[in-house]
């Protein structure tokens, strides 16, 4: 049996596969609050126990980057090593993945109802995939052919300084210098990025914040699915929460053509995370596209490249599960 998770600081999600049925069969799967273990080990004693299943090979999606075998999940206080988890879980084999590897790894295998198409594009076989996820970070990874499949890599490009393309964008950015140091694209593109966007257009005076509003936002915990509800609402939404998205969006679209320039996603670029499903209607108004393929004399460039967003909603997970089955494979086989 294979067991495969994704690790996040807010949730962990366990599942347990095996070579028979393969990596979107699902023999036991539970979800759990991260913060409620002291260790990812009493958490997956805590699973195993439950579901009577014995484990020789493990991987997981980590929600921050892997070194050595050795990660951190932001936000948390677990420190993870592949040799102190297999030793513990009396495991032969544990692999630790960032999350974004472990999404890109599966996204050669998803199938098209697993999409939704925002560019059609004209994908080149063999050509370079990006992936680019707006969650509560921003996260970054790509996919080099490597002459027989996909091999995914992991970035740190949601890290890299943000770039205003407009008045206003330059505006907010001056505005967030009074806080920050350094402004990356994900205090922009991302979950903590829409409360950003709204403080910024609030305090300036952009547009007013109705009350009601106001008092959601005070009372939520978490802001970001307050913004993007009311910006979305059918009826009479507020304009400052409209003019929040549209930005997010913008900026998120210019970040994701800069993926695409950079690694050359002649194989498309494919947007992954939390956010993106939620907001699909928004997606396709125009915004993000006339953002991503800004690009000067390269435009025509931009327009033919493929634009999809990932909709499976557990494809960190399913990443985790395949790379845990060919490691499981690798180990057979010997």
């Amino acid at each position: 049996m294979i067991l495969a998770g994704d690790l996040g600081a807010t949730k962990t999600h366990l599942a347990v596969f095996s070579p028979e049925k393969g990596p979107r069969h699902k023999l036991a799967e539970e979800k759990f609050q991260s913060r409620d273990f002291s260790s990812l080990e009493d958490l997956i004693h805590s699973f195993l126990d439950q579901v009577g299943y014995t484990i020789e090979v493990a991987c997981f999606g980590v929600a921050g980057p892997v070194v050595n075998g050795e990660a951190s999940i932001t936000n948390l206080s677990w420190q993870l090593s592949e040799d102190t988890l297999a030793k513990k879980l009396h495991m032969k084999t544990v692999t630790l993945l960032n999350d974004l590897v472990a999404a890109a790894t599966a996204v050669p295998v998803l199938e098209d109802s697993d999409f939704a198409v925002l560019n059609q594009g004209t994908t080149q076989h063999g050509g370079t995939i990006g992936v680019i996820a707006p969650g509560t970070g921003l996260g970054e990874g790509y996919l080099i052919w490597n002459g027989a499949a996909y091999q995914p890599y992991p970035s740190e490009g949601g890290h890299t300084d943000f770039a205003p393309t407009n008045k206003l964008e330059a505006e907010l950015l001056r505005y967030l210098w009074k806080s920050y140091d350094h402004i990356s694209y994900e205090r922009l593109a991302s979950g903590i990025g829409l409360p950003n966007i709204y403080a910024f257009l609030k305090e300036t005076s952009y547009a007013e914040s109705p009350s009601w509003l106001e008092k959601q936002l005070q009372e939520a915990e978490d802001q970001t699915p307050v913004l993007v509800n009311a910006a979305l609402q059918k009826e009479d939404p507020p304009a400052i929460c409209r003019k929040t998205l549209e930005m997010f969006i913008s900026i998120l679209g210019a970040e994701a053509g800069n993926l695409a320039l950079k690694v050359l996603a002649t194989g498309g670029i494919y947007l992954g995370g939390g956010i993106p499903p939620r907001i699909l209607s928004a997606l396709h108004d125009g915004t993000f596209m006339q953002s991503f393929t800004a690009k000067g004399r390269f435009l025509p460039f931009m327009e033919n490249i493929p634009v999809r967003i990932i909709l499976h909603p557990e494809t960190a997970l399913f990443g985790a599960s395949i790379r845990g089955l060919e490691e499981w494979q690798k180990r057979s086989k010997h």
